[in-house]
């Protein structure tokens, strides 16, 4: 069966003959907003995706500590927060750690305390957001789920072009979102699954971003991998040996694929024993207990606290501000 074949009862029936006529391989549907392309551009895609990662002794660079991890770590934890808060697609997520990565290979940050790494964390969020989304907030707005430092939205898009600079305007990067709808396809010929391998794939991909172990890996051994660990989760789909998604595409690297793929389910494991071991507070509780609180204080706090890092951040820009009036 055909790529195009397997998808084509996905497809609305009075849509599947104007797309599914006479010989053509090609292949359109809306499933979880993932276009799924021919065979021939997902071999152009691994044969250039190496050109939209970070070199390959990066994460040696985390490993000698040359290179602080847990900053990372933190950093791209409130990429995920942000994300989540505003809903925005996982490639804009993913596309905002991918220019993190790149940067930092390339241009070291000062050694201070951590607003450098929260200012370029905004400014490759803001970056990516535009690429992708279609209402993209303010910078202001942006600027939440516990952002430790409030920069003004002149110094965020003179950081953007400083990003723009070091990663040579080079922003429609190849992610493992590129291959996800392919290689589900490939796993599962007969299109009853792809929608869950999808999305359970997405969600092993963006919970495992934040480590730096999986630097070692290009997109397409990553997104061969999440594809067959989300396959572990559908009883009914027939075993599947991971060896041999060597197969689904020229270019793919059986050892890569492998060994990212035990990497993931030992994450996978360790996530799972982490969620049903973890005792959530009573939501009465909380409730209560915000409203023992004085809500003039905490607005008065809250209010000094955004001041004073405004105030404190103003004097401290790593990248230089004309003096003039903030936008």
């Amino acid at each position: 069966m055909s790529y195009s074949d397997c998808l084509s009862d996905l497809l609305c029936g009075e849509e599947s003959s104007d797309i599914f006529s006479g010989e053509s391989p090609g292949c359109s549907t809306d499933l979880e907003s993932h276009d799924f392309v021919e065979e021939s551009s997902i071999a152009s895609f691994i044969e250039d995706e190496r050109n939209f990662v970070p070199g390959f002794d990066y994460l040696s660079r985390f490993q000698s500590q040359s290179l602080d991890a847990s900053a990372r770590e933190e950093s791209v934890a409130w990429i995920l927060k942000v994300q989540a808060y505003h809903g925005f697609q996982p490639l804009t997520a993913y596309l905002s750690v991918n220019y993190l990565d790149r940067f930092l290979y390339s241009r070291r940050l000062p050694q201070t305390d951590g607003w450098p790494w929260q200012l370029l964390s905004a400014a490759c969020l803001s970056l990516a957001a535009k690429m992708e989304e279609p209402l993209v907030p303010s910078l202001l707005d942006l600027q939440v789920e516990g952002a430790k430092y409030i920069f003004e939205p002149r110094t965020i898009r003179r950081m953007e072009l400083l990003v723009l600079s070091v990663l040579d305007w080079r922003l429609r990067s190849i992610t493992p979102f590129s291959f996800t709808g392919f290689f589900a396809c490939k796993l599962d010929p007969t299109g009853a699954y792809i929608g869950f391998l999808i999305s359970r794939a997405t969600e092993i991909i963006l919970s495992n971003i934040k480590e730096a172990s999986f630097l070692e890996y290009w997109p397409s051994s990553i997104a061969a991998a999440a594809i067959l660990c989300a396959a572990n989760d559908i009883p009914n789909l027939p075993l599947f040996n991971p060896e041999h998604a060597e197969s689904w595409c020229d270019g793919l690297s059986k050892d890569k694929i492998i060994s990212c793929y035990r990497l993931m389910q030992d994450h996978v494991l360790d996530n799972n024993r982490r969620n049903s071991t973890k005792v959530l507070l009573p939501q009465l509780r909380v409730t209560v207990r915000a409203r023992t609180r004085s809500s003039g204080s905490d607005s008065s706090s809250s209010s000094s606290t955004s001041s004073y890092k405004r105030r404190k951040l103003n004097n401290c820009f790593w990248v230089h501000d004309d003096k003039g009036n903030s936008e």
